[in-house]
């Protein structure tokens, strides 16, 4: 499949999906949000692909926000349809079976931050700066800013964050656990590559199922919740890798995990 504005491409277990519109910021319109989807799909069928690292072009943003040429042409109705359906993209990939990274290079604002908090790990350039500036414009979070960033930070600084249209550096990013890891720029990859790699090492399965947990068990109460990783705890041990995962152990050796 060919795209327009994004890059996709596979290297061992790992698909590298880039925004690929460096001269207008990797700004998301509708256009790269479905290309997006699209690719996703793709590499959700893939079973060669155990990881996502999701990252912008160039060395000066990972996303800059939407693309405000286009939001400025929407009317109330088709603003409604459009934050609807960028919404349903980035629900995809927070359940996505599969971790994704985002590798944040550079400015990740507005709509960019909300892509990276629906990614499930972020790992952050030292040069890359967080931010919800839409009221800077009149406007407001579309795409769950309100709704992720909260559960991410903490509803104070969430606030603080969306009614001021603050940026905030990687390094504070980190502090209040908006982002997992910060790297020197040059590194940035190898430390999302570094994350996947200790997970590839995992039971396929009981990754999935995890993820599956977690985003899940955040939208029950706690004892719906701890049901659910009962209930996907068992499941674990109709596996054929929980019983490898556990002779391994036993005969002190490392598994060989198949995804069954």
């Amino acid at each position: 499949m060919s795209f327009e504005y994004i890059l996709l491409e596979t290297r061992g277990r790992t698909a590298y999906l880039t925004i690929n519109r460096p001269e207008a910021l990797n700004a998301l319109n509708a256009k790269t949000h479905a290309e997006i989807h699209a690719a996703l799909i793709d590499i959700k069928s893939d079973s060669a692909v155990s990881g996502v690292i999701l990252t912008g072009a160039g060395d000066k943003s990972f996303v800059a926000g939407a693309d405000i040429k286009e939001l400025a042409t929407l009317d109330p109705v088709g603003a409604k349809e459009f934050a609807a359906g960028s919404q349903e993209i980035l629900h995809f990939i927070e359940h996505f079976p599969k971790p994704i990274v985002a590798a944040v290079n550079g400015f990740c604002l507005g709509g960019g931050c909300e892509l990276a908090m629906a990614c499930h790990m972020r790992v952050a350039s030292e040069k890359a700066r967080f931010g919800q500036p839409e009221v800077n414009l009149g406007i407001m979070c579309g795409n769950g800013g309100t709704q992720r960033l909260p559960r991410l930070v903490g509803k104070g600084r969430a606030i603080e964050m969306v009614l001021t249209g603050n940026m905030i550096d990687a390094q504070e990013a980190f502090r209040i656990g908006l982002v997992n890891r910060v790297a020197a720029p040059d590194q940035l990859f190898a430390v999302a590559e570094d994350i996947l790699g200790a997970i590839y090492a995992k039971g396929p399965v009981a990754v999935k199922l995890s993820l599956e947990a977690i985003n899940h068990g955040l939208e029950l109460t706690l004892d719906e919740g701890v049901q659910l990783e009962a209930n996907l705890f068992g499941l674990c041990f109709s596996t054929e890798d929980m019983k490898e995962g556990t002779t391994a152990f036993i005969e002190k050796r490392k598994p060989d995990f198949k995804g069954k």
